[in-house]
């Protein structure tokens, strides 16, 4: 019996060894030959034209004096400043860390940092942010479009549930 214990675990330990969590170091790693914190600013480069559009929507129309304008115009770089803040790369690579150890193993990690050390692999990073910061101007540009089909058709099932909209 403890032979065949024995042999089990033997047969088993490189399936095991093949799932080993990733490191901390190899996450790290990862992130840094990925450039994972260029993608955390260019969400911030499309936050800041968003945040000045919906602040034109939401005061259009409406008489402002010049303080009020000026306060207006500063409020994307200020809310900005503010996010930047509180979204450092320094307070979300910990979060990332959590993530990819969760969700990859040590092989996997080891392999993904083996592809982005790669030409190809370097060519993909240096074009990710470019590539995010117009996925989310195209998808801002998507749900403004989209959230008036949403609305109205949350007031026809309020209406069909006979629930009062506000």
């Amino acid at each position: 019996m403890r032979k065949l214990l024995t042999a089990l675990l033997l047969s088993f330990s490189p399936l095991l060894a093949l799932a080993a969590p990733a490191s901390e170091a190899s996450i790290i790693a990862f992130l840094k030959v990925t450039k994972a914190e260029l993608i955390v600013d260019s969400v911030f480069a499309s936050m800041e034209p968003a945040m000045r559009q919906s602040i034109e929507q939401a005061s259009a129309g409406k008489p402002l004096n010049d303080q009020q304008k000026k306060v207006l115009e500063l409020a994307p770089k200020r809310l900005s400043a503010m996010l930047r803040a509180e979204l450092s790369w320094e307070k979300l690579q910990p979060l990332h860390v959590a993530l990819y150890r969760e969700n990859f193993d040590q092989a996997e990690i080891d392999a993904l940092v083996a592809f982005y050390s790669s030409p190809i692999g370097q060519s993909f990073v240096s074009k990710m942010p470019i590539i995010t910061q117009r996925a989310m101007v195209s998808m801002q540009t998507f749900m403004q479009n989209v959230m008036p089909k949403i609305e109205a058709g949350m007031r026809e099932i309020l209406s069909e549930a006979q629930i009062p909209s506000r």
